[in-house]
């Protein structure tokens, strides 16, 4: 919200008191004056007028989970346990996933307070590119990787999937990345060649590398150079 808009929503304040506040240097925004009325201010932000606090702001958090199977990822459910459910933080109704993974499926997950920044993780025009190391039930062949790099027509949503890389690892594992999240969209784009995937992990999303020392159902905080990536 605008620093204007966020002070004339207050009762007392007039767009003439917030004028003549902004002028006289009278607003601070995490203990810097501010005179700019377009200047953003979000819930994580304090704000004081002279020694009054209009807004105390919230700590944003930011964490990495590695997903585990069997896992539901939402924030609620009522037969299987949730990606929340690992988290032992306070406060967990606040957070909320960004980029979510199927059941069976494993790997990178981000959990966060921030929407503005989960939304630039996971909004299509980000085009962000997702890793998956993948298993099939039947081998993959070398045909596999030209058909990945042209995409798949997906009847249903009547599109065409954006250019992936598909590297072989060995007869029935290969590394793909790709920079959209459609529905079961790994899942059916071997499913063109009739091949199940019997197993679906998340390496990375964009800059952000899975930690090698999280086990499965593990977590940590992302560092401030992390949520400076995104």
């Amino acid at each position: 919200m605008r620093l204007d808009r966020f002070l004339s929503n207050l009762p007392r304040f007039s767009r003439k008191d917030v004028r003549l506040a902004l002028l006289a240097s009278r607003v601070k925004v995490d203990g810097l004056i501010v005179k700019n009325p377009l200047h953003e201010v979000r819930e994580f932000n304090e704000v004081r007028l002279d020694d009054e606090t209009l807004q105390s702001g919230k700590p944003a958090r930011y964490f990495m989970l590695h997903k585990p199977t069997g896992c539901v990822s939402a924030t609620t459910d009522p037969q299987h346990a949730t990606v929340l459910d690992l988290l032992h933080e306070p406060e967990k109704h606040d957070l909320h996933i960004a980029g979510r993974l199927d059941f069976n499926t494993s790997g990178l997950m981000l959990i966060t307070n921030d929407g503005q920044w989960s939304r630039r993780l996971t909004q299509p025009t980000t085009r962000l590119l997702k890793v998956y190391n993948v298993e099939t039930e039947q081998e993959i062949g070398q045909h596999y990787v030209k058909k990945f790099a042209e995409g798949f027509y997906f009847a249903f949503e009547d599109l065409t999937t954006l250019p992936a890389e598909l590297i072989i690892l060995d007869p029935h594992h290969a590394r793909l990345s790709i920079m959209e999240g459609r529905y079961h969209q790994v899942k059916r784009m071997f499913g063109f060649f009739n091949n199940k995937v019997v197993g679906l992990h998340r390496e990375s999303m964009g800059p952000l590398v899975l930690d090698s020392a999280l086990q499965p159902g593990h977590y940590r905080a992302l560092t401030a150079e992390e949520i400076r990536l995104i």
